[in-house]
């Protein structure tokens, strides 16, 4: 018997890799949403700047993204090394394989099991990172919209959230 989730762990193995510019692209727009997250909080600047030169992999199956920070606390896309964890100073590796356990535990709110190797004090910082660091969409969204507009939007979209957490529940 044929599930939902099987059709999607189906469907995405069996896309093929995109190219090379579209990852890249990809990679310049996530840092740029992320850059746009960090100028808000001038203590994770402060932190990151700490760590700059460092090298940071995220990596799930074949996707990968190498980040580092820059001497002013923002992100920059790092050049890819050759193998291995080669100049990567740390390694977090979501370790779930399939994509619909993945995305059902980030839709309940959980977050995914990750493998992590290297610097433990970078680790520290990314972490601190993850738990403190939060994009005000809301904020973003008035100054495109108006306040009350960007308010109904935001709370659309969490009763959207609640009862796919309940779907899902179930």
């Amino acid at each position: 018997m044929n599930t939902l989730p099987d059709f999607f762990t189906s469907f995405f193995s069996k896309l093929p890799q995109p190219p090379v510019w579209l990852i890249s692209e990809g990679h310049n727009r996530i840092v740029l949403l992320l850059n746009h997250v960090l100028q808000q909080e001038p203590e994770a600047m402060q932190r990151l700047a700490r760590q700059k030169g460092r090298r940071v992999k995220f990596a799930w199956q074949q996707y990968t993204l190498l980040l580092t920070p820059t001497p002013v606390g923002l992100l920059a896309v790092a050049s890819q090394p050759e193998a291995g964890m080669g100049n990567v100073d740390l390694l977090l590796e979501i370790t779930d394989t399939d994509i619909s356990d993945l995305s059902q535990k980030l839709m309940r709110g959980d977050k995914p099991n990750v493998r992590i190797e290297g610097d433990v004090q970078l680790a520290a910082e990314v972490q601190w990172l993850a738990q403190n660091v939060k994009w005000d969409l809301e904020g973003d969204l008035a100054r495109v919209v108006g306040n009350v507009s960007a308010h109904n939007i935001v709370r659309a979209a969490k009763s959207v959230e609640a009862k796919l957490r309940e779907w899902l529940a179930k």
